[in-house]
C-alpha cells in the first residue's frame, strides 16, 4: 500500500507548538504580514529574528507526541511490507523526525535551517539568529533569515508531491484547517485520481465534505487509533 499522509499544525498542537488559524492561535497573537514575509524581513529584520527566535527555543523544548510516533511505525511498517508513506508536513517543526520519521517532505521549509540571502547557502540552525549573524559560507553578515516558506514565497516541491498524492492508495490529512492553499487543494488532486481519502483532525476541516472517512479527536489518540485499524487492515 503507498500512503500520502499531509499534516498540519493540529498534530504538533499537543506538543506544545501553537496552531496557527484556531481562536487563540499564533495569527490571533501576531500580525504575519509583519513577521512572515520577505517585505517584513527587510524592513524589520530584527523584529522578524526576535520572533523566530522565540519559536525555535520553543521547538527545541517540545517533545513528539503519539501522533507523531504513530506515523512513524507506520512507515516502517509500509516499507517493511514493500509500500510507502510519503509523510509531507505543512509543519516547520522536526517533531516527525524526532519521532522516528525517516523520511519527510517539509513544504513550508525547517525552522531549524537557515539560509543566506545572499549566497543561497542553507545550514543546520538550533540557536539564534539576528543582524550580526555571519553565514558560515559567504561570510556575509544580515543576510540570515529562517529556512521557511513565508507568505507570498512558493512553497516546496509542489510537483513532486502531485505526484506522489495521484499514485498513492491512500490519502491522509492530519490536523490541517483545510483553509490554506495549496495544501488545502491536496484533497482535490487525490479525488480526481480516485484515490481514497481520510480525514483525521480534532473537528471538521474547511474542506471535511471531500473526504470519503472521517475521524475527529485529538491527533495522540485518532492517529494512532487509524494506524492501527490500517495495519490491521480495517482502514
Amino acid at each position: 500500500m503507498r500512503v500520502f499522509v499531509l499534516t498540519g499544525a493540529g498534530i504538533s498542537a499537543e506538543s506544545g507548538l501553537g496552531t496557527f488559524r484556531d481562536p487563540g492561535g499564533i495569527w490571533e497573537r501576531f500580525d504575519p504580514m509583519k513577521l512572515a514575509t520577505p517585505e517584513a524581513f527587510a524592513s524589520d529584520p530584527e523584529q522578524v529574528h526576535a520572533f523566530y527566535n522565540l519559536r525555535r527555543r520553543d521547538l527545541l523544548a517540545a517533545e513528539p507526541n503519539e501522533g507523531h510516533r504513530a506515523l512513524a511505525r507506520l512507515e516502517a511498517a509500509l516499507t517493511a511490507s514493500g509500500g510507502s508513506l510519503y509523510l509531507c508536513t505543512q509543519n516547520i517543526d522536526d517533531l516527525h523526525e524526532r519521532a522516528g520519521s525517516r523520511v519527510v517532505h517539509h513544504m513550508h521549509g525547517e525552522l531549524l535551517k537557515a539560509r543566506c540571502t545572499g549566497c543561497g547557502a542553507v545550514v543546520e540552525w538550533r540557536g539564534e539568529l539576528d543582524v550580526a549573524t555571519a553565514c558560515p559560507g559567504c561570510g556575509r553578515r544580515g543576510g540570515m533569515r529562517p529556512d521557511v516558506v513565508w507568505f507570498g514565497e512558493m512553497p516546496v516541491g509542489l510537483d513532486e508531491a502531485a505526484m506522489a498524492i495521484e499514485t498513492s492508495d491512500l490519502f491522509v490529512s492530519i490536523g490541517t484547517s483545510g483553509s490554506v492553499y495549496p495544501a488545502a487543494g491536496f484533497v482535490d488532486i487525490a479525488r480526481e485520481a480516485g484515490v481514497r481519502t481520510a480525514e483525521l483532525n480534532l473537528e471538521p476541516s474547511d474542506n471535511a465534505w471531500a473526504f470519503d472517512e472521517r475521524r475527529y479527536g485529538p491527533a495522540g489518540e485518532v492517529v494512532p487509533a487509524f494506524v492501527e485499524s490500517l495495519l490491521a487492515g480495517r482502514g
